[in-house]
């Protein structure tokens, strides 16, 4: 943590001068405008946050820190991690720093096991994993030095410090939570010489005599890092932790806005439309088949899942990522072919449908299908996953925002009869 830390005392100085600058120059700049459909379509596209970790442009998909994420594919979690909060590469000395400062945090307190063994046995794993994490707060750093008294530009510090001790547990968690929850055995404790992804993997107890699991869940934990800020696990952790709750609370709120069918559960939805296809058609269906019960679909009013995106008008360079993966570790498995004619056939489809603002896939087209190939087969505990791997994202933007000093977040809310009124004068 070391390199870490003296990265950003080194930084963040000249970027809280040159934000306050900023500022003060542009202070009445308009930057958005605010519809009457954005007000009552979940503020869709209003320019109204701040987050410099990453962004998306619909042309060209998540790129974080100025680096798109398909050059990132291959690079370790740890290593995007630093990244997205100093907006720099580590080198091998940093890296390694912090390799081993988070295998130094790694073990999870035996009470939250005591509290997560009390729950009901069929618990939803988001659940356990949320209720874990906020089972840790009395471990804050940042609480205990808020309430000796810190000064508010030291609040970066100990929020690393929460970020960095809650990082280091999510493996160890999550895969505990697996073993528990689905009745897999004894928890496999952190071996020492991993890395932070390659770890979790070995903790979830799945055979992976190849390795490529293991690779399989470093590239997972890349590219769902991050994406951008008004994302509702993204917006919800920013949301409360700018009331400066600490990184325990704000985190879990995120997961519990993760866990939500709109946000988190896209990967099964789509992996469950693959099986569906493959046992209708008793395997791999002709791409004459499969346009045909593309077609069936969308005029039964169905969606195709996976397909389309809130902000992306290209293919997701996420998807791309995984297919990649996919073709070279598993071309073979009926789902992910099933997955990759989908890919061939349905942007046509979409297209001349007609409906569809963005016929290419997104991330969650491909994921499901690869962690089922290599036997992680219960589909409640993906969103677990993406929330292990969202933490980076949303432990970065909070240290980010403790260093920036940013305000409590507080906009203004109207009624109905006050949309009226204003229109109405308009």
């Amino acid at each position: 943590m070391a390199k870490l830390k003296e990265k950003l005392a080194q930084k963040i100085p000249q970027l809280r001068d040159e934000i306050k600058g900023f500022v003060k120059e542009h202070a009445n700049k308009v930057i958005s405008e605010v519809s009457v459909a954005q007000a009552y379509g979940g503020m869709r596209g209003v320019k109204a946050l701040v987050c410099d970790t990453s962004v998306v442009p619909p042309d060209k998909g998540l790129i974080i820190r100025g680096t798109p994420i398909g050059e990132l594919k291959d690079q370790l979690p740890e290593a995007v991690f630093y990244l997205l909060v100093t907006g720099e590469m580590p080198d091998n000395e940093a890296l390694e720093d912090l390799k081993m400062d988070l295998k130094s945090r790694s073990k999870v307190p035996d009470y939250v096991w005591k509290t997560l063994e009390a729950m009901p046995k069929d618990s939803h794993p988001m659940v356990m994993f949320s209720l874990g994490i906020l089972a840790m707060e009395k471990e804050s750093v940042f609480k205990k030095k808020y309430n000796e008294g810190m000064k508010k530009i030291e609040y970066w510090d100990s929020t690393l410090e929460d970020c960095l001790n809650l990082i280091a547990k999510l493996p160890t968690l999550a895969a505990g939570i697996y073993r528990m929850r689905f009745n897999k055995g004894p928890r496999i404790e952190p071996d020492p010489n991993l890395d932070w992804a390659g770890d979790y993997a070995r903790m979830l107890g799945l055979d992976d005599s190849t390795g490529e699991f293991a690779n399989l869940i470093r590239l997972y934990m890349v590219l769902h890092t991050d994406h951008e800020g008004g994302n509702v696990s993204a917006h919800t952790c920013h949301c409360v932790g700018s009331a400066l709750s600490d990184a325990y609370y704000a985190v879990s709120a995120g997961l519990n806005g993760l866990a939500g069918p709109l946000h988190g559960l896209a990967n099964q939805m789509c992996l469950r439309w693959a099986i569906m296809v493959k046992d209708k058609f008793g395997g791999v269906p002709t791409e004459d088949q499969l346009r045909q019960f593309a077609w069936d679909t969308l005029k039964s009013g169905q969606v195709i899942p996976g397909y389309g995106h809130a902000v992306l008008r290209v293919t997701d360079p996420r998807f791309t990522a995984f297919h990649e993966f996919g073709s070279r570790v598993c071309a073979e498995d009926d789902l992910f072919q099933i997955v990759a004619k989908v890919f061939k056939i349905i942007p046509d489809v979409l297209r001349e449908h007609g409906k569809a603002k963005d016929p290419w896939p997104n991330v969650d087209a491909a994921s499901g299908c690869l962690l089922y190939h290599f036997g992680l087969t219960e589909f409640e505990y993906y969103t677990v996953l993406f929330g292990v791997s969202r933490a980076l994202g949303m432990c970065s933007q909070l240290i980010v925002s403790r260093a920036l000093g940013e305000a409590i977040e507080r906009p203004k809310s109207v009624t109905t009869e006050w949309m009226k009124q204003a229109v109405a004068k308009g």
